[in-house]
């Protein structure tokens, strides 16, 4: 009997660190990524206009959007890819239609790579800070500017900005209905656009 007991005690013991243990997990990660800089997570916030530019050096931005399945809107760069002098502020447009038959709300959440250059890519300004809402059937252009920090290492000359469009509210979601943006500008489904 006092085995058994011993034993139940272990078990829940156990679960106890378990459930401790992930619950841990995604503040442990995001310490993780902050110290080694691997996340791809960039700034929630404007960055000030850099005041130097590097003219000797030439990077590649390149632009990636996805809309998840079920998310009936369409989402993506105008452009695909820039070239730019590091320090040199550029803006790029991105568009944005709500193909539902109601108002949504929707949030573009940004991420770099590889993940080194995340906090070499400095947004001034991005729509991706504020949640966008659209009526039914709306289409609206929204900027970014941002410019790549002159202290990009130098092995790094092509980074690529990665937006995930997800619903906040209202938005209308339908399985069989999927928009999916990728670099060369295609959409995967006819049907949304």
């Amino acid at each position: 009997m006092l085995g058994h007991r011993r034993l139940v005690v272990r078990l829940l013991l156990v679960v106890v660190a378990m459930f401790g243990f992930g619950y841990a997990l995604v503040p442990l990660y995001d310490v993780f990524c902050k110290v080694t800089g691997i996340n791809g997570k960039t700034a929630k916030t404007a960055s000030e206009v850099s005041m130097a530019t590097d003219e000797q050096r030439i990077v590649t931005v390149e632009f990636i959007s996805y809309v998840p399945q079920g998310l009936n809107w369409k989402f993506g760069p105008k452009v695909n890819r820039v070239k730019v002098h590091p320090g040199e502020t550029l803006q790029v447009d991105f568009s944005a239609s709500n193909f539902t038959a109601r108002r949504g709300t929707v949030q573009a959440v940004p991420s770099v790579s590889p993940g080194l250059a995340a906090n070499h890519l400095k947004k001034v300004s991005c729509f991706c800070f504020e949640q966008q809402t659209l009526a039914p059937g709306e289409q609206q252009d929204m900027p970014l500017f941002f410019y790549v920090d002159p202290e990009l290492p130098e092995d790094i000359n092509t980074l690529t900005l990665a937006y995930t469009l997800f619903a906040v509210e209202g938005a209308e979601l339908n399985e069989s209905e999927t928009a999916q943006t990728r670099a060369d500008g295609e959409v995967s489904n006819d049907a949304a656009l």
